[in-house]
């Protein structure tokens, strides 16, 4: 059979429709913890998606600082330690230092077994001349972030957003894109889905987790922006 023959085969299956890039889960019902959901960017990422009518558990180390800070924010947050954090959460972000990265994660396997995980760390140093990026030994935060829990599904996003603006109460919308990597097309929707709940905001797929290390890099350059415009710089992609 010719294959225009068999184009026109009744019995042929048809086609599939390539899958809409847009159409995302309803991810309205998830419950997103934020380990070092007491550090500023943890704190913030909470206030945006419990504004959103997200239910969100901040972690911390410490029990007695997360439910404190969580009645701080309100919204209905709530506080706990890092590992009920991890257990009582669908999506976990991890927003900790990069000096207790490894560690944190390290000491909660068992506890994201089987999460979405959605690292946002960006490893930085700085000096006289301002951040730069360091480079780990897994190629990227996220990387490390998926060599240690390997029976978690790790994402990447959130990198490039201002501190300052998730937690400007008179703002009602982050007006940025979020790039947002992984392995796993449902995953990444997921997060996308996640980011596209805070008014303004987009998630937009930006590639596999060896990707990860230029976009978390990235933030060493909004520090300049920041630094010289007097800003809070974010991004956006075009044509898409």
């Amino acid at each position: 059979m010719t294959s225009s023959s068999a184009s026109q085969d009744p019995t042929a299956p048809a086609a599939r429709t390539p899958k809409d890039p847009w159409d995302l889960p309803d991810v309205s019902g998830l419950v997103v913890g934020v380990l070092g959901g007491t550090g500023e960017q943890g704190r913030g990422l909470a206030y945006r998606f419990a504004r959103a009518g997200q239910k969100v558990i901040i972690g911390s180390r410490s029990a007695d600082r997360a439910r404190d800070a969580a009645a701080e924010l309100g919204q209905g947050v709530e506080g706990a330690d890092n590992a009920e954090t991890a257990r009582r959460s669908d999506v976990v972000i991890v927003a900790v230092p990069w000096d207790g990265h490894a560690e944190t994660l390290e000491s909660l396997r068992e506890e994201l077994a089987g999460k979405l995980v959605v690292d946002c760390v960006n490893p930085l140093g700085f000096d006289k001349k301002g951040a730069y990026a360091l480079k780990p030994e897994e190629g990227s935060a996220a990387e490390q972030a998926a060599a240690l829990l390997p029976d978690s599904r790790v994402t990447a996003a959130f990198h490039h957003l201002s501190a300052v603006l998730l937690q400007d109460a008179s703002l009602d919308e982050i007006d940025t894109d979020v790039m947002v990597l992984g392995e796993e097309r449902a995953d990444v929707e997921t997060v996308q889905a996640l980011a596209g709940r805070i008014p303004g905001m987009r998630g937009v797929f930006a590639g596999r987790l060896r990707n990860a290390h230029q976009v978390e890099s990235l933030v060493a350059n909004l520090i300049s922006v920041n630094r010289r415009y007097k800003a809070h710089a974010g991004l956006r992609v075009t044509d898409v």
